[in-house]
C-alpha cells in the first residue's frame, strides 16, 4: 500500500520552528506515513496577533496555490498530491478554511484538533470539569477565547460547551522566544501561566496553545500532576488527520 502523505504547514517564516516539530511527530510512530514539512516563504517570523494570522495566510496561499482560470484559486500541482494537510499554528487560522476550498483531502488545524481532544477527555456528565489553554503573548487571551466560543457555538454566559473552557492564560513570550530566550525563564513563565490556569476552575485538561510549545508537556506536568491531561496541539492534529485518512472520511 502506498504511504500516507501528509503536509505539515508552518505558516510563519521561521524554519527552525518547522523542523522542531519533526522529532515530536516522529515520536508518534504512525506507520506507512511520509511527512513533508513546509515553512512560509515570507511573512511574520512568529504569528502573534490577528494581523499576523492574516499576513501569514496571504503569504502561504500565494506560494501554495495559483489562480484558477475559472475563478478562485487551486493548489499548485506540487502541493496537491497529499492525503492530508496540517496547519501548525495554534489559532483560528485562515489557511485552514482556504485550503478546504481547494482540496477534498482533510485539512486540520492544531487549535481545533486540541479542543476536540479536550472534549473527548472530559467527563461531560460532570458539570464542573473544564479544559484550559496556555499560550504565548497576551493578544491570544482574547483571540483564543473568541475562537473557542465560535468553535463551540456560543460566546456568552458560560452556557453549553463554551463553559467548558476555564481560561486562556499566556506567558508573555512569542513563539520564537519560547526557544531563543533563556530556558529557565521560559519554564518559569510557562509554569506560572499553568498555575494561574489551574486556579480558574476545575481544569482536567491543559492544552498547549502554540506549536512552539512542542516538548514542554513535562514542565506542565510538574505543576498539574498526573490526574490532569496535557494535550499538545500538533500531536492532536496529526492524530486527527491519521484517523480521518485511514477511516476514509
Amino acid at each position: 500500500m502506498a504511504p500516507i502523505r501528509i503536509l505539515i504547514i508552518n505558516p510563519n517564516s521561521t524554519s527552525s520552528m518547522t523542523y522542531a516539530l519533526k522529532p515530536l511527530i516522529d515520536s508518534l510512530e504512525y506507520t506507512n506515513t511520509k511527512y513533508t514539512y513546509y515553512t512560509a516563504p515570507s511573512g511574520p517570523a512568529s504569528v502573534n496577533n490577528a494581523a499576523d494570522i492574516h499576513s501569514s495566510t496571504v503569504a502561504c496561499l500565494a506560494d501554495l496555490s495559483t489562480s484558477n482560470p475559472h475563478g478562485g484559486r487551486v493548489l499548485r500541482s506540487e502541493h496537491a498530491a497529499y492525503d492530508g494537510y496540517l496547519v501548525a499554528c495554534y489559532s483560528q487560522h485562515g489557511l485552514v478554511t482556504a485550503l478546504r476550498t481547494m482540496t477534498t483531502a482533510p485539512v486540520v488545524g492544531i487549535f481545533e484538533a486540541s479542543v476536540a481532544s479536550a472534549l473527548q477527555l472530559l467527563d461531560l456528565e460532570h458539570e464542573r470539569q473544564q479544559f484550559g489553554i496556555v499560550s504565548t503573548g497576551a493578544a491570544w487571551e482574547g483571540l483564543l477565547g473568541q475562537a473557542v466560543g465560535l468553535l463551540l457555538g456560543t460566546l456568552g454566559g458560560g452556557e453549553g460547551l463554551y463553559g467548558r473552557c476555564a481560561s486562556v492564560e499566556t506567558t508573555g513570550l512569542d513563539a520564537t522566544e519560547l526557544h531563543s530566550a533563556e530556558q529557565g525563564e521560559v519554564k518559569r513563565r510557562v509554569q506560572e501561566a499553568v498555575g494561574r490556569l489551574m486556579a480558574k476552575g476545575t481544569v482536567r485538561v491543559v492544552l498547549l496553545g502554540c506549536a512552539g510549545m512542542a516538548g514542554m508537556e513535562g514542565w506542565v506536568r510538574e505543576v498539574v500532576g498526573e490526574r490532569v491531561r496535557v494535550v499538545d496541539g500538533v500531536k492532536a492534529g496529526v492524530g486527527a488527520l491519521q484517523g480521518l485518512i485511514r477511516g476514509k472520511f
